[in-house]
């Protein structure tokens, strides 16, 4: 009887001392399942590495395109603007060579109307000759001024129009009872026009307020 009371205590006593094992086993188990679900980067296999440099190699290159697209449409719009300025600047060029010249041709114009009101009318009827080269001046003159039209030269006659600051020389003032006050009622020199642009200003003479 003493002999399995003894056994029995004995067997109780493995039993505790074996359950820490057996937890520590269990836990030991566990952790390393844990490490294998977690795999660190040295243990990943051939095709995760490529995986992963191919990844990164499509970043770089995607970030590289958008670097090259950005240059592109500045490059663009560089471009445009140059052409635009560029343009802006030949037609300046254009406007200065023709305006200067546009200038010497009005001189040229004014002496032609200075040498055609310098002839009387009763000469022109006396003398057949002197007729002759009137028309001819006369003829010259309007070809002149035919040209100039063309080329957006136009000239300024403001008779009966009120007086504009921007395109009007005022010279002198005369009060006239029929007409309005601030018109134009005499032309002492035309001016003219390039495209819309003042040459010269034509000098006047306008109707005075009374």
């Amino acid at each position: 009887m003493q002999t399995s009371l003894f056994a029995s205590i004995a067997r109780t006593a493995i039993r505790q001392a074996a359950v820490p094992f057996r937890a520590f086993g269990s836990a030991r188990f566990y952790s390393e399942k844990a490490a294998e679900e977690v795999k660190p980067e040295e243990t990943l296999s051939e095709a995760e590495i490529q995986f992963n440099a191919l990844q990164e190699k499509y970043a770089a290159k995607d970030k590289e395109a958008a670097e090259m697209k950005n240059n592109y449409i500045r490059a663009i719009a560089d471009f445009r603007n140059l052409q635009e300025t560029t343009k802006r600047e030949i037609q300046k060029a254009k406007d200065f060579a023709l305006q200067k010249f546009a200038k010497e041709l009005i001189e040229t114009i004014d002496n032609f109307g200075h040498a055609l009101n310098a002839v009387k009318p009763e000469i022109l009827e006396a003398n057949k000759e002197v007729k002759d080269l009137y028309d001819g001046v006369k003829m010259t003159r309007d070809i002149f001024v035919k040209t100039m039209s063309k080329h957006g030269i136009e000239e300024i006659n403001p008779i009966g129009e009120p007086f504009d600051p921007n395109m009007h020389e005022a010279t002198f003032e005369i009060p006239q009872p029929d007409k309005e006050p601030g018109t134009v009622f005499h032309v002492q020199q035309s001016g003219y026009v390039l495209n819309s642009r003042v040459l010269r200003a034509a000098k006047v003479g306008i109707v005075k307020d009374a």
